[in-house]
């Protein structure tokens, strides 16, 4: 059994900022979730999270999303627990109020449950101490948007077992994120030491008045750290030594290290006059704009970091291509009833996706219609084992209508019916339409049954036909598409 299939529904204590990021986050990829929180605003802010994280996925990838899991508010840490396979913890930061919520958790929590605390600075050795059964714990340390920024620190404290450890990474990786497990317990672990040093030095520079916030902000992201989204830090100055590396960099640039240049060993003192202009700087920086807005703005700019990144399969890149895989990969069950075209897809169109008009892009209705047709053979077992027997479908014809506008937001629906079906082809005919009925664009493809090593047609393999086989014969006897065989140039009147 998988960690995905494993987690069934996961415990959450506390639903502030980054409770319901993990909210998101473990309801999108299917698992239930029950939530403590003594905010009463909490049901409220945990759902605009999570509109927030919808909007953000349906932007991120085309990779079928499981049915999302069903969120539950309850009244007490207790109740939030018992019988869950997972417990995140993300409680103001406050180590006697995490001490007493863990201990009471732990005694409601069956004994082999994991708890992974969110905190960015407790040392889980002292969050552990007075747990039932302390050795299940771990830090579990995300950063903001949790549902979108895969990175989690996870270190575990002196009486935290390796079984701990690996259940945590187990977890976190099943839901799309890139668990970093430190080798030792450390204050503010390691990507918040990083931050910190840097948040020092820029206090500074506003209170000397050498720059101000929007300034600094644009150091960073014109910038260094543009590299540091895909590089870090040492494979940036690696490169810059040239073809002699790090060595010779460090021979170039080391002594710099000891110039006085920075002041990261003091803060400046906050007094009013300096938290009036960060405040007021700040102010001006956010343009009008409300927190829900420039939320959305910060993903969608995530968004699109982490799509390129893809496309070269690097950095974060590659952790977003590793969870679609693992996304593509889970099979897909066929509706009970076979009587009337299959629904295979539901999506948002994404702002990209539109034209000069407003409208979607012609071309985006072919890649529509050409995912969801993978989804539909995903559901019959065309898998990446079958894949890996050498065998495959080529797309050989496709036609698109288009019936009506759509744009960037619209839900569409899309399903596919069975035209024809032989030993060695398969005519699709897919209807994309609004979640009324209304028809918004028509696509059917041919495909060709292949073995991949002669490049030849080849008969389907036995599974394939006889999960196709009574599809095909149900749709057989429902009328023929309309639109089906129209060729371009032909009358649509």
């Amino acid at each position: 059994m998988t960690a995905r299939q494993s987690l069934s529904t996961v415990g959450l204590l506390g639903g502030g900022v980054i409770g319901a990021g993990w909210a998101a986050r473990f309801l999108l990829n299917g698992i239930n979730v029950r939530i403590y929180d003594v905010d009463p605003q909490a049901e409220r802010k945990v759902g605009e999270v999570l509109a927030l994280a919808r909007r953000a996925y349906a932007k991120m990838t085309l990779a079928p999303l499981p049915a999302a899991g069903t969120l539950t508010f309850v009244d007490s840490p207790e109740a939030a627990v018992t019988g869950v396979d997972f417990v995140q913890e993300s409680a103001p930061e406050r180590l006697d109020l995490k001490q007493q919520l863990l201990a009471q958790a732990s005694r409601a929590a069956a004994p082999h449950i994991v708890f992974g605390s969110s905190t960015s600075g407790l040392l889980p050795t002292q969050l552990q101490a007075q747990m039932q059964h302390p050795e299940r714990l771990v830090v579990g340390h995300p950063f903001n948007p949790v549902y979108l920024l895969p990175l989690v620190e996870v270190c575990g404290g002196d009486r935290t077992s390796a079984a701990t450890r690996e259940r945590a990474r187990a977890v976190y990786s099943a839901v799309g994120m890139r668990p970093l497990l430190l080798r030792k317990e450390i204050d503010g672990f390691v990507a918040d030491r990083l931050m910190e040093a840097l948040w020092r030095e820029a206090l500074w520079l506003v209170n000397d008045g050498v720059a101000t916030a929007e300034e600094i902000d644009d150091a960073i992201r014109f910038g260094a750290g543009l590299r540091w989204s895909f590089m870090g830090t040492f494979l940036v100055y690696r490169i810059a030594g040239g073809e002699a590396g790090m060595r010779h960099f460090m021979a170039q640039f080391g002594p710099a290290l000891k110039w006085p240049w920075t002041k990261l060993m003091d803060v400046p003192e906050l007094t009013p006059g300096l938290l009036d202009r960060l405040v007021a700087q700040s102010d001006a920086q956010a343009d009008g704009k409300s927190i829900r807005q420039l939320e959305a703005l910060r993903d969608d700019c995530l968004v699109a970091v982490l799509q390129g990144l893809r496309q070269v399969g690097f950095g974060a890149g590659e952790t977003l291509a590793d969870y679609e895989r693992s996304l593509f990969g889970a099979a897909t069950p066929l509706p009970a009833r076979l009587d009337a075209p299959l629904e295979v897809q539901r999506r948002h169109i994404p702002a990209d996706w539109t034209d000069y008009n407003g409208h979607t892009n012609d071309s985006r209705y072919m890649q529509l219609s050409s995912e969801a047709m993978d989804e539909f053979f995903r559901s019959i077992g065309f898998n990446a084992g079958y894949l890996a027997s050498g065998r495959s479908f080529y797309t050989v014809e496709s036609h698109v209508r288009y019936l009506n506008e759509s744009r960037a937001g619209d839900e569409i629906v899309v399903t596919a019916q069975v035209v024809q079906l032989d030993e060695k082809c398969v005519h699709l005919h897919s209807v994309m339409a609004r979640p009324d009925g209304t028809p918004v664009a028509t696509a059917e493809h041919l495909y060709l049954h292949v073995d991949t090593a002669l490049k030849k047609a080849c008969p389907l393999g036995a599974e394939l036909l006889q999960a196709l086989a009574p599809i095909a014969a149900a749709h057989a006897r429902l009328p023929r598409p309309a639109g089906s065989g129209r060729f371009v140039g032909q009358s649509v009147r």
